[in-house]
């Protein structure tokens, strides 16, 4: 593997800087804070950071509308400690990557000031502005993700302006070249600070279908089945026209190039009806991204976690995919798998997700507080910062409840999250208290500390890092078994999890010689795990 393959065996740590740490004494995290934490990072064995918007931003959407990418928001701080942040983490071998979204800003940029002005001013083109139909409404029936029509009306202008989110953030014409050159100047600014690279937020949404279509009914039954809490009208529409387009390839291809002259990562996330398969898309080659992930399998539950085989299913070799069970947008991964928030129960699933997402092919990303098995806070209405949940409540809440600040001690109001007595942005709940640091340090069977040497485990395995991949089925009739083979031309390592509550006993599809394992018992060639248990076979020859 070439050196500049490092990604393919490292595992990723996204950092959400509002809710890490607050080394100002303020209510919400900046990036001091995660200088001040980097050592704790380190220590649980992780290769590389994905950091959340940090740029300049009127938080419409937590940093996801930005208004200048150069500026760190004054929240967070400077850019002269971002400057620090880069070097210290180098220091301690810690990769760096940034969020970039580049379909939207926020309507504070300059760029969409200038924009709306008139129909004629510079920028007059680097949005999406369309005429309303005669009868005075939008010119068509694009939906935002955030609820209700994909388009507002701006009077400035007498016309409507595209917004996939919120409509505070309008959707940039990236098929204008000028507008690709522009987002591609703001990537190079932080490169040449000696960033690794990208995350790109939903970077299918790039590009929209220039002669403005319909998107068609959906009439596909395993996407509408998908809309498990609320029927979303969002996702009754076929999105083939609002997104996905194949113009956007074209402009992916100059984002590579320059993110390959600086030796920079670029990982995107995808939102579409058929994620997987345009995974394989914008990735295979040489002039995509590097790696996609997409939301299969951090939406997943116990039920569905074998939708690992069916993302699998006919993907190209050389397509390295990324994964998450938890991310800044959905709710904590433990709390989807024991719901009924049994402390033991919780604890033995958070550990048996680790050693799961650190055990398929692709690139691991673990979510802040993942590692001390966090279960989601409850969030009630009149704690709601999310515009999202505005939107869906009382369906859903939103995406507060993976939000909150971690909790690093054990003892004050707000658990060494901030020194002062203030009133975090989110709350911290007791429960999660209960989970801080603090107390996982001092407990070597902790989620934290099971984090740390898995990690480290992982790292002396070649085949769990860049082997091939085939899941085999055993004698459990309950689909509750996940055995998992890795693979090369010479040797296989077997890890088998136990995805239930309930004890489950099978025959494995080895005679294991050496067994390094969680709650599990041998009676002859019959293994028998409790629940959440896993066990791993070591390296033996094919």
């Amino acid at each position: 593997m070439a050196s500049s393959d490092w990604w393919k065996k490292a595992v990723f740590y996204q950092i959400y800087p509002r809710s890490y740490k607050s080394a100002s004494g303020g209510a919400t995290g900046d990036l001091k804070g995660i200088i001040e934490k980097l050592d704790y990072v380190a220590s649980i064995g992780i290769d590389a950071i994905w950091i959340s918007p940090f740029f300049h931003s009127p938080m419409k959407d937590y940093g996801y509308d930005v208004s200048d990418y150069k500026l760190v928001d004054p929240m967070f701080g400077t850019n002269d400690d971002f400057d620090r942040l880069l070097e210290k983490a180098h220091s301690l071998g810690i990769k760096i990557m940034l969020d970039m979204v580049m379909s939207h800003t926020s309507n504070q940029h300059r760029w969409f000031q200038d924009s709306r002005q008139s129909k004629t001013s510079d920028k007059a083109d680097w949005y999406v502005w369309a005429d309303p139909k005669p009868d005075g409404t939008a010119p068509n029936n694009w939906l935002s993700l955030f609820g209700g029509a994909a388009w507002s009306y701006d009077f400035h202008r007498e016309q409507y302006y595209l917004h996939n989110f919120l409509p505070s953030q309008p959707d940039l014409n990236v098929h204008n070249p000028d507008v690709q050159s522009a987002l591609l100047e703001q990537c190079k600014f932080w490169l040449e600070k000696g960033v690794d690279g990208f995350r790109l937020d939903v970077i299918n949404f790039c590009m929209h279908d220039p002669q403005l279509r319909d998107n068609p009914p959906q009439d596909d039954p395993s996407v509408l089945s998908t809309q498990l809490l609320f029927r979303d009208p969002y996702g009754m529409q076929k999105h083939i026209y609002d997104k996905s387009q194949p113009e956007n390839l074209v402009f992916l291809h100059k984002l590579r190039k320059l993110a390959d002259s600086y030796d920079a990562i670029l990982l995107g996330e995808l939102g579409d009806d058929n994620a997987s398969k345009l995974m394989h898309t914008y990735t295979i080659g040489d002039d995509h991204l590097h790696t996609c992930y997409a939301f299969d399998i951090i939406r997943a539950l116990p039920h569905s976690v074998k939708s690992f085989t069916e993302a699998y299913n006919g993907m190209p070799s050389d397509i390295w995919p990324s994964w998450a069970l938890t991310n800044h947008d959905t709710t904590r991964a433990v709390s989807r798998w024991e719901p009924n928030h049994l402390h033991h129960l919780q604890d033995d699933a958070a550990i048996m997700l680790t050693a799961l997402l650190c055990s398929v092919r692709g690139t691991p990303f673990i979510y802040q507080g993942e590692e001390l098995g966090l279960p989601e806070a409850p969030i009630s209405y009149d704690q709601i910062q999310d515009p999202w949940g505005f939107f869906l409540y009382p369906k859903w809440v939103g995406r507060d409840g993976c939000r909150t600040p971690i909790p690093w001690t054990k003892d004050d109001r707000n658990a060494g999250f901030t020194d002062e007595d203030v009133k975090t942005w989110l709350p911290i709940p007791d429960e999660h208290k209960k989970h801080c640091v603090e107390i996982q340090e001092n407990h070597p069977d902790s989620v934290l500390n099971f984090a740390r040497k898995f990690l480290a485990f992982r790292k002396t395995q070649n085949l769990l890092q860049t082997g091939n991949i085939e899941f085999i089925e055993t004698d459990d009739t309950t689909d509750s078994i996940l055995c998992i083979r890795r693979f090369n031309d010479t040797s296989e390592q077997f890890a088998i999890f136990n995805l239930s509550q309930e004890t489950r006993s099978f025959n494995p599809p080895k005679t294991f010689d050496d067994i390094h394992h969680k709650d599990m018992s041998k009676n002859a060639d019959r293994i028998t795990l409790e629940p959440y248990g896993f066990v791993f076979s070591s390296e033996m020859p094919v």
